[in-house]
């Protein structure tokens, strides 16, 4: 695990497992006889990664972790092996940088009486306004 200058938590290529598979989809003969799609393997809490980041990336809800807490990535975007394995490898490396942004914490606040003030007036205005566009009684 490597820290980058922006504190950018980077996932080392040593933890990452690789497995290879035919492509589905278009492709003609090259599809059916060579394995260009990639499906990758992170075991997330074996990881070299803090340990806060471990939790948010099993906290969620993402259907590719597994309960063992082992994310699967398959990449099947190109036709070339090597550039799906980078495709694969940089969104694994896009869920971790999400992962270890610390999510903001919410101050509750009040609005100010000011604010109820004005709300009270407009809404008098708006009434007052209305009730000009009544039936006009006769005098």
């Amino acid at each position: 695990m490597n820290s980058g200058a922006a504190g950018r938590v980077s996932v080392s290529p040593d933890e990452v497992v690789f497995s290879f598979m035919r492509s589905s989809g278009a492709g003609g003969q090259n599809v059916n006889k060579v394995e260009t799609a990639v499906h990758l393997s992170f075991d997330i809490a074996a990881s070299s990664l803090p340990e806060r980041v471990k939790t948010r990336l099993l906290a969620g809800s993402d259907r590719r972790i597994s309960k063992g807490g082992v994310l699967g990535i398959k990449a099947q975007r190109f036709r070339s092996q090597e550039k799906n394995r980078e495709d694969a490898f940089f969104r694994l490396q896009s869920l971790v940088d999400a992962a270890a942004v610390e999510p903001v914490i919410r101050r509750p606040t009040r609005p100010r009486r000011s604010a109820g003030v004005k709300r009270l007036e407009q809404k008098g205005r708006l009434k007052r306004k209305k009730m000009l566009r009544g039936r006009v009684e006769p005098e």
